[in-house]
């Protein structure tokens, strides 16, 4: 019995060695007040979905980038059904990030009523969140009408997060001692979270840098070393180009932070993208069908796919390092120009990075160096 007791503890040590050390996990879900007065909260969050992934692309552990997953819900919006609580899941746990622009360019707003225990409840009720203590779990919630409206106490949401492992951060849209009075500080402060107040309306600031239109450039050539095959490949390769428009038409800093993000880790497309489907399993190109072939590798030999990819792979290497490399120089310039400027009060997106970063180190994260 004796040493049935020490082979169970040391299988316990190792297993715990092992989810201590392995590949750590951000799950990021944003739940966006939708009523009426909140198409500025939304034009925010659309001009800083970007910085934000590229906040979280500079945290690492162990050297080791963590993987990605973000969430979306919308509430509040008097298109939806009471009976859900005026609750809309748009987007369950996904590492893709087009699919993530899409659904938040696609939200609309619609006067209803808002009830933020009831969306945090569903969230954490919904999603597949992970079991390790060590991954970074980070709900965000952003509105403007009392934090203690509807069915489901905050306090009892909040309580379920906490057993979860799930940080709540909350931004209140409105005047720093309007956001305390109408409890949202408490729903922060309840689940171990951070608390903002923005002015949602404020238009975004950006700095141009002479980088910027060199990085653009770069995104239109690692377009170009995307292969798209499978159903939907054509498809999502059309999507792409339909969410670079969509930053585009914001500002051109957005369509910078994008490409940005697109050189990164997180930006995988191995679903419906050769390159990265090998990449990630060499064995892809022998399970290839004849339905699988899209346009661009029909009449091709299976050689002449082969060699396709290699080509595409190489290139997109070299195009994300040059990529990486303007950032840099870009990171450096905005840095150098914002030293004599005022400090600028949060908008969504400066909320959500400084939170990131804060409860990323506090969990053990590395701390990203300056401009890195």
């Amino acid at each position: 019995m004796k040493y049935i007791f020490l082979s169970i503890f040391s299988l316990h040590l190792v297993f715990i060695s092992v989810a201590q050390t392995g590949k750590r996990k951000v799950q990021l879900v944003i739940l966006f007040d939708t009523s009426n007065s909140m198409d500025g909260l939304l034009n925010q969050a659309k001009s800083k979905i970007w910085a934000i992934v590229n906040e979280v692309a500079k945290l690492t552990y162990q050297g080791a980038a963590p993987d990605l997953e973000i969430a979306m819900y919308d509430y509040g919006n008097q298109s939806l059904n009471i009976k859900d609580n005026y609750i809309r899941q748009q987007l369950n746990f996904t590492k893709d990030l087009d699919l993530v622009s899409e659904k938040l360019f696609g939200l609309r707003t619609n006067g209803g009523d808002e009830f933020c225990g009831a969306v945090i409840q569903k969230s954490l009720n919904d999603l597949s969140w992970s079991a390790n203590s060590t991954d970074l779990k980070l709900i965000y919630i952003a509105g403007n009408e009392p934090f203690n409206q509807g069915p489901i106490s905050y306090k009892e949401a909040c309580a379920l997060a906490k057993t979860k492992g799930v940080l709540v951060s909350t931004i209140f849209c409105g005047p720093y001692d309007e956001g305390v009075r109408t409890f949202w500080q408490d729903g922060a402060t309840c689940s171990g979270g951070d608390f903002f107040n923005i002015n949602s309306d404020q238009a975004i600031s950006y700095i141009a840098t002479p980088y910027d239109s060199l990085i653009q450039s770069n995104n239109y050539k690692l377009n170009g070393t995307y292969v798209s095959y499978g159903f939907s490949g054509a498809d999502k390769k059309n999507k792409q180009v339909l969410q670079d428009d969509n930053a585009k038409t914001l500002n051109e800093a957005v369509m910078v932070e994008r490409a940005v993000a697109k050189g990164s880790t997180y930006y995988w497309n191995g679903d419906w993208d050769l390159v990265d489907a090998v990449a990630a399993d060499s064995t892809v190109l022998t399970k290839l069908k004849a339905e699988d072939r899209t346009d661009e590798l029909k009449g091709k030999t299976d050689e002449e796919i082969k060699s396709l990819v290699e080509e595409k792979s190489k290139e997109r290497q070299q195009v994300q390092k040059e990529i990486a490399e303007l950032n840099q120089k870009r990171l450096s310039y905005i840095e150098e120009q914002s030293k004599n400027s005022n400090s600028k009060p949060d908008d969504f997106g400066t909320a959500v990075a400084k939170s990131i970063r804060k409860n990323a180190v506090q969990l053990g994260f590395d701390e990203a160096k300056k401009n890195e």
